[in-house]
Parts: structure tokens; C-alpha cells; sequence
């Protein structure tokens, strides 16, 4: 059995210390590829080297939303696009999107996304999207975009929306992935939501090192491995076996990242 976990942060501190034992772990639980995310372009040396280090990391470039008012200049959309020209194992622009539960200053989040979606859709890459508090102006302002230039392939990552939320996504075309969330015992929301998601738009993170699953809640780091949790969560809510919840989400990773499609079986050790 073979997992994708299309959302990490392993460049964070808190996984410097062991990141090796970190590695043994995710490819003993069968993670055969890992989509890096970024939170800002100053990020990009360390998933290179990261990508040097352990071959099955792809990554992705780009600015979070509440990294926006901050950072957001004049040349920062010149600067992802030059680094995503720059390396062929950057797969996706973002994390970028809105986020209002931290902040308000949609005028300023809404430039960033605009320029970093239309750096996706130069480049023909998808993007990857973080949307907290935000699914009506998020689905407002792509409506928008779509309407004007054309539609962008892309994920609605760590998504926590309802299931008529989740509906309104899928009609704008992209894939839902599911994070540790789905495994908490008051998302039943989110849990419908992963019962819904047509099985060819579907995904599965651990948006380490946040938000661990059960059966790891009470560890404050969540890592790459734990992904196995989640398709666990979201084979049993959608009536599957896990072996075939693994092969519908890698096939989906790689179609959209257009990951190579892994050849090799990998044993699942069971925490």
C-alpha cells in the first residue's frame, strides 16, 4: 500500500532535531511522495535541500495569506514566478488564499492570490489553497477570476468547510483534501464533507506539524507518517478499505501534481 501526503512543513525547527527517524517513519508507513508546502519564497533554499535529501519530496512555492501584509511587495510575484521557473520538482504555487480568522485585510490578500494564481495558470501548475473563515469571498472572488481568465486546477488544503461548502469547490473544480481534522471527534461537518467528495477529487494531508490525528492527538507534532491515520478516518467514513482509499488518493496526488506515478509495493506497518 502506497500514501501521498500532499501537504508538509518538514523545514520547521521542530523536526530538525530527528528529521532522519522522521523519514524511517513516513516510508515504514508507506508514504512513498510528500508535496512540501511554502509559507513564503525565503523558504525555497531549504526545500531544495531538503528535496536533495530525501528524493520523494516535491514542493511548492509561494506566499500564505497571513504572510501577506507583511511581505507582499512590488516584485513578489516576479520573485515566486522566477523561483518556480527555476527548479523542475516545484509542483504547485502556494500555499496561497484568504484567511479572515487572523486577519482583515482582504483588499491586500485578494492582490496576493490574484498574482499567484495567474502565476499557476502562466506556468501550468496547480495551486494550493488555504481558506479559513473565508469559503464565500474565496468562492466570490474565483467565480470572478474563472469568469475573466480561465479556470487554474488546484486543492482546497486542510479543508474544514461544510458539505455545502465543499460542493461549491468541487464545482469550481478542485480537489478536497482532508487533514487530521477529519478524525476529531466534533467534525462532523468536515466528516460529511469526506463522505461526499467524488473519488477522483480526492486528497489526503497531515499539514505537519500541526493538527495531529487521533490516534496521536496528545502529541504537540504531527509528522508525515500520520498520514496513514487520516486514510484510515477517511476510508472508514466513505465505506472503502484502506488499500483502496491509499491507491484512489496516490493516483489523485499524482494526477494532480503530475507526481511520477509510484511503481515499487510498500508494506504498512499498523501503529
Amino acid at each position: 500500500m502506497q500514501l501521498i501526503d500532499t501537504h508538509v512543513h518538514i523545514n520547521f525547527e521542530s523536526f530538525q532535531p530527528d528529521l532522519e527517524s522522521v523519514a524511517q517513519r513516513w516510508r515504514d508507513a508507506g508514504v512513498v511522495r510528500l508535496v512540501h508546502s511554502c509559507v513564503e519564497p525565503a523558504e525555497f533554499v531549504q526545500m531544495q535541500a531538503l528535496a536533495d535529501r530525501f528524493s520523494e519530496l516535491s514542493f511548492a512555492v509561494g506566499l500564505h495569506p497571513l504572510d501577506v501584509q507583511e511581505r507582499w511587495t512590488s516584485d513578489s510575484a516576479r520573485e515566486i514566478l522566477g523561483l518556480a521557473q527555476s527548479d523542475p520538482r516545484v509542483v504547485a504555487i502556494g500555499e496561497t488564499g484568504l484567511d479572515f480568522f487572523k486577519a482583515d485585510n482582504f483588499d491586500q490578500q485578494e492582490q496576493a492570490f490574484e498574482a499567484q494564481l495567474e502565476i499557476a495558470r502562466q506556468l501550468g501548475l496547480p495551486v494550493i489553497i488555504h481558506c479559513r473563515d473565508a469559503a464565500i469571498p474565496m468562492a466570490n472572488l474565483l467565480r470572478r477570476i474563472w469568469q475573466k481568465d480561465g479556470s487554474v486546477p488546484g486543492v482546497m488544503h486542510c479543508w474544514s468547510g461544510s458539505p455545502a461548502e465543499t460542493q461549491v469547490f468541487l464545482d469550481l473544480g478542485f480537489y478536497i483534501s482532508f487533514s487530521g481534522i477529519v478524525t476529531f471527534k466534533n467534525a462532523s461537518q468536515v466528516q460529511a464533507s469526506a463522505q461526499m467528495v467524488p473519488s477522483d477529487r480526492l486528497l489526503i494531508e497531515t499539514d505537519c506539524p500541526f493538527l495531529s490525528p487521533v490516534p496521536k492527538r496528545n502529541e504537540k507534532r504531527n509528522e508525515p507518517s500520520y498520514v496513514q491515520y487520516v486514510a484510515q478516518q477517511v476510508a472508514r467514513l466513505r465505506n472503502l478499505s484502506l488499500e483502496d482509499l491509499a491507491a484512489q488518493t496516490t493516483q489523485n496526488a499524482c494526477q494532480l501534481f503530475n507526481l511520477p506515478v509510484p511503481s515499487a509495493s510498500v508494506s504498512v506497518e499498523s501503529a
